[in-house]
């Protein structure tokens, strides 16, 4: 049976730490990760999620079709919940000493997923599933990077990370049964309002 190790920690040289760099808030001298590394790469995922969050948004004004109402619900669901994993990222940023970049200018280029319009409600799940499977990825590569030198930071990912795959999943089943149904059904035209038949 291995020994059990005892916990000991120096108070005294925490507390002094503690008082030396007040001015750096949460981070201490035992924030052990490369925090400028973490920082842009948690700017890139904080461009994904805005990217989704836009993308969730789009769908859900332009789904039509007999089956769109609670595909929008759907879309919506997931776009604030995007909206939330951005807030979550920025505020972590600002904890780190960093600067949430939240400039439209270059949005697309930070972003790992894309913002694909899709052409019909088959089209525009299937451009969500595609966007989830991209952030999964990412965050499984910022967390493995990450390690054990930021605890904190990847807990936060790990939750997300989570989400997005229960994200994928979502997709994926409406993606099989609209295909049960025989959808797609195409956005409604902007500019031809249906107009009346006559006979």
């Amino acid at each position: 049976m291995a020994k059990s190790k005892p916990f000991v920690s120096d108070i005294e040289n925490i507390r002094k730490r503690a008082r030396k760099d007040i001015e750096r808030g949460a981070m201490t001298a035992g924030y052990s990760a490369d925090r400028p590394t973490v920082v842009n790469l948690l700017n890139h995922a904080l461009a994904t999620e805005l990217v989704c969050v836009l993308r969730y948004k789009y769908h859900y004004y332009m789904a039509s079709g007999i089956h769109a109402q609670s595909i929008k619900a759907e879309f919506l669901q997931h776009a604030t919940e995007e909206q939330g994993h951005a807030d979550l990222i920025a505020e972590r940023i600002t904890q780190l000493d960093g600067k949430p970049n939240l400039s439209p200018e270059g949005l697309l280029s930070r972003s790992h997923a894309d913002y694909v319009e899709g052409d019909d409600l088959v089209d525009m799940i299937r451009e969500d599933l595609i966007a989830e499977r991209i952030a999964i990825d990412s965050y499984r590569e910022i967390i493995d990077y990450i390690g054990t030198d930021d605890p904190t930071t990847r807990r936060m990912l790990e939750g997300i990370l989570a989400m997005e795959e229960e994200h994928a999943e979502d997709m994926n089943t409406l993606l099989e049964d609209l295909g049960k149904q025989g959808e797609p059904a195409k956005p409604a035209s902007p500019r031809k309002p249906p107009g009346r038949k006559h006979g």
